[in-house]
């Protein structure tokens, strides 16, 4: 499934401030409710276990996480620019384990750039 980074508009220098944001469709088909808590293998080797809140379930579908936002900040992918987001795949392993890899940025040449 696709997923775009996440940030509480707080600094963007805090970790903590970060998560992977998924479409509620995806929440709905892939996590399930009973699940505390879910495993992410992010690419480069590292991992989060990740609490599932509450309001996961009804309005905010992100996976809020210092180590998502370490992730992010050591790939220097955030901070980002306004409408600008990271994007991502993430996938089923097993159970409430899932990997997860960030989509490359192809960047198009300006007009009469070539």
């Amino acid at each position: 499934m696709h997923a775009t980074a996440w940030h509480n508009g707080g600094q963007p220098t805090d970790a903590a401030g970060y998560g992977i944001k998924f479409s509620a469709a995806d929440r709905d088909r892939h996590f399930v409710k009973e699940w505390d808590d879910v495993v992410l293998e992010l690419e480069g080797g590292h991992t989060a276990s990740v609490t599932l809140s509450r309001s996961f379930w009804r309005v905010c579908s992100e996976l809020r996480s210092a180590d998502i936002g370490r992730w992010l900040i050591d790939r220097k992918v955030a901070p980002w620019q306004r409408g600008n987001l990271p994007t991502m795949v993430v996938t089923p392993i097993e159970g409430n384990r899932f990997s997860t890899r960030l989509l490359k940025r192809h960047v198009l040449p300006g007009p009469g750039k070539r």
